[in-house]
């Protein structure tokens, strides 16, 4: 009498088997969903600037909220997936970032700005969940040879979702058919919560590959604590300034292109940033096709010298000149979360969970730099407050350096 391992060898169950393929396309669908909430957050500043009457370091609170709480829901993430697995993490965040998104009603309702950053803190919390589970579960799903590729395609898809994001922003919450009561907000968020309960309930129905035995068997000769890996401990440092510099860099795109951009309006703008998060998601696609010819430390280099210098440009505030900088400077930050993310994670063995737990709470970064970015830009102007995402460049360019090295030798 055949065992139920022997039939699943032989096939008898191969029909209920969890297909990777499936649960590599539904992953990949939870990249463009968090784009999309993320790629509205930046139109929101200007948006409760205007409506609500909130200064520039106020509207900073937002990203202040939202990556945040990163920070505190990555670690208990990671515990109910190696308790749960990996279904279970996705299923909360999808719960949680509707439960966010309906929210809005209330919020738009009262308008009140700090019931706005309650929802968006909530839907954060969510979105948390799915990169925790996401980023390192698109990597173990196939040949381990092909993680790094896998994990920037997925994210190539994200870059999507922050296109659309502004699009949809720029078309419902500025010009003539925009309300000033917030009820186009409780609209969009109320369709984006149904869509996200969608996908919930198709993740609940689909068998997905439950990979813990498979993790917990691999057999590493490494004495090392987790901390004790260099290259992982200087990812987590080095993904806090990146996620810094990339959230304020698009956190007031729209107030620097308006003020260095002649007679261009809040809503061009908006679009303005769409057409950035298309040079984003280009660039994603195009160097992970360049990684095949370059490594990626050397291009995550190179792209970090280059954003310093188109920084500089920006700080400039040359009229038009700066803005198109400015545009460049989403297509050169393409790679550098997942490059990071994977050189991070790379040869912790048994650590590679609770390392991407430490990896994501890094982008805490994120809540952070709005804040002060806001404060230059309210005492001195926007362009001098391009300063310091400059400086966090240069963090992700000594760190593809020494990356560089450790590969040589």
């Amino acid at each position: 009498m055949l065992t139920k391992q022997s039939k699943v060898q032989t096939g008898v169950y191969r029909h209920a088997e969890p297909s990777v393929r499936v649960a590599l396309m539904l992953v990949t669908s939870l990249f463009f969903l968090w784009g999309l909430s993320y790629g509205l957050l930046d139109v929101l500043n200007k948006h409760f600037q205007e409506t609500l009457h909130v200064s520039k370091a106020q509207s900073g609170l937002l990203q202040a909220a939202y990556f945040g709480a990163y920070f505190i829901i990555a670690l208990p993430a990671g515990f109910l997936m190696d308790r749960f697995g990996y279904k279970a993490g996705i299923l909360l965040g999808l719960c949680l970032y509707a439960a966010g998104a309906l929210l809005f009603m209330p919020a738009a309702n009262a308008a009140s700005f700090p019931f706005f950053l309650l929802a968006l803190f909530v839907i954060a919390l969510g979105l948390g969940c799915l990169e925790t589970a996401a980023n390192p579960y698109a990597t173990v799903l196939g040949d381990p040879k092909g993680a790094e590729r896998r994990l920037n395609l997925a994210q190539s898809f994200n870059g999507l979702g922050q296109f659309v994001g502004p699009l949809l922003g720029g078309a419902l919450f500025f010009g003539n058919n925009a309300s000033s009561d917030n009820s186009s907000l409780q609209t969009t968020y109320v369709v984006i919560a149904v869509i996200v309960l969608l996908v919930a309930a198709l993740f609940a129905r689909t068998p997905m590959p439950d990979l813990r035995e498979q993790e917990s068997s691999i057999q590493r000769h490494d004495n090392k604590t987790l901390w004790q890996h260099r290259e992982f401990v200087g990812g987590v440092v080095t993904q806090f300034f990146y996620v810094a510099a990339q959230v304020g860099v698009g956190a007031f795109f729209i107030n620097y292109v308006t003020e260095h951009w002649a007679s261009m309006t809040s809503q061009s703008a908006a679009y303005l940033l769409s057409v950035a998060m298309i040079c984003f998601m280009c660039g994603r696609f195009f160097s992970t096709w360049l990684m095949g010819r370059i490594s990626a430390q050397r291009l995550l280099m190179v792209y970090a010298w280059i954003n310093v210098a188109l920084c500089a440009v920006v700080v400039s505030g040359v009229e038009s000149l700066s803005v198109v900088a400015l545009v460049a400077v989403f297509f050169f930050m393409s790679i550098m979360f997942p490059t990071i993310f994977a050189m991070g994670v790379k040869n912790l063995g048994p650590h590679t969970k609770r390392g991407s737990s430490f990896l994501i709470m890094a982008i805490v970064g994120g809540a952070l730099m709005p804040y002060f970015m806001g404060l230059v830009a309210d005492h001195f102007s926007t362009a001098l407050a391009y300063l310091l995402p400059l400086g966090c460049f240069v963090v992700v360019a000594f760190y593809g350096r020494a990356g560089l090295r450790g590969r040589e030798a």
